[in-house]
């Protein structure tokens, strides 16, 4: 397995960027989104997380002047469907997992940005509604509720 991180140092600098929406767009790729779901996920309570999450990535998306539309921007489904399978790794592993074991072990797990595909079929993924609202799956069931 190669390690994305190789320092708790890497993975600040993405929270921080991310925070202080300094992250350059380069950077801001599907393992950054994983990173900083397992780190808000691990510092909050799960509603508080989800919450922070969501208006980081639209305020981050703000300062980079990346529009919501029906193509691009903000995706609610795909935000809250990352964020369960990034609580769901939570519960799997080992409470003294340290951040940069748990980062790089949950992007090996879950770093394949098409894994979506085999939960949703790409004409709902796609669409205006799931951009815009929490859509479920169409092709393979989760067990979660937004």
């Amino acid at each position: 397995m190669n390690d994305k991180y190789q320092t708790v140092e890497e993975i600040t600098y993405i929270i921080q960027s991310f925070h202080n929406c300094t992250l350059p767009c380069h950077h801001w790729d599907h393992h950054a989104h994983l990173t900083v779901a397992l780190w808000y996920l691990t510092h909050y309570p799960q509603a508080e997380a989800i919450h922070l999450i969501r208006e980081g990535i639209k305020k981050y998306n703000q300062s980079m002047n990346i529009p919501t539309t029906n193509n691009r921007g903000y995706h609610e489904t795909m935000t809250l469907f990352w964020i369960y399978l990034v609580s769901k790794y939570l519960k799997q592993i080992h409470i003294n997992t340290g951040l940069l074991t748990m980062t790089n072990q949950l992007i090996h797990n879950y770093g394949n940005k098409d894994l979506i595909f085999d939960y949703y079929s790409k004409e709902l993924i796609m669409s205006g509604n799931a951009r815009r609202n929490w859509v479920n799956p169409d092709l393979q069931e989760i067990d979660v509720e937004y």
